[in-house]
């Protein structure tokens, strides 16, 4: 929710236009709900006389049901468990910090692949905002493309450490974690890093999504 902020729509040449009103300036954190509601919003076009209706994507016809979205909780295979949960919430990270990872993780972000999964994006539409031309899924935006994966290297060489990243993000926060050893002070630094360089990541994607607005 957005406090005292809203958004309204009217019909305008093509059905798909949205004004934005705000009784007073935006948080910082209220800007991240922002970029991401005009994700989710991009392609919604309004018609006159369509009345919204709630669709239950696990089983259209049949609607939402128990039985379904039981069957969809323990179909799933979690692998975000134990050591992995306890890093994610740092007593000194943010608290909209330690959500985006942990929806980062569960691979629970507005990327344009997950908007495609959704039917919120066309497949024209899902390439990477930067110019390196790959589909913008979770792991290519923030370990494999050209123009953030970088920033993990430039880390390392800061600390003076060398490593290869693995594939997937939870093997790889579990990796940066501990690439100092075993002690404590030395994890939650860190945890730290890493945080801020997926927080860093995400706002700048953002940036160069949303800089025409």
């Amino acid at each position: 929710m957005l406090g005292c902020h809203y958004v309204s729509s009217w019909l305008g040449g093509g059905g798909e236009a949205w004004r934005w009103r705000r009784r007073r300036r935006l948080w910082a954190w209220e800007e991240d709900l922002v970029a991401e509601c005009r994700t989710l919003l991009h392609t919604v076009v309004l018609q006159h006389n369509v009345p919204d209706q709630w669709h239950w994507y696990p089983d259209i016809i049949g609607g939402y049901t128990v039985r379904t979205s039981y069957h969809l909780l323990t179909s799933q295979d979690l692998p975000i468990v134990g050591i992995l949960v306890a890093l994610i919430w740092h007593k000194q990270v943010p608290l909209k910090v330690s959500i985006l990872a942990w929806r980062l993780l569960r691979e629970g972000l507005p990327t344009k692949t997950n908007l495609l999964n959704r039917s919120i994006l066309s497949s024209e539409a899902t390439i990477c905002s930067t110019t390196c031309g790959q589909a913008e899924t979770v792991s290519h935006l923030f370990l494999h493309c050209d123009m953030y994966a970088p920033l993990w290297q430039m880390v390392r060489f800061w600390l003076g450490v060398s490593g290869v990243d693995p594939q997937g993000l939870q093997a790889h926060f579990l990796q940066f974690t501990n690439c100092l050893g075993g002690l404590k002070a030395c994890r939650s630094f860190m945890q730290l890093l890493w945080l801020l360089c997926v927080w860093v990541i995400w706002q700048e994607r953002n940036n160069r999504l949303f800089k025409k607005f």
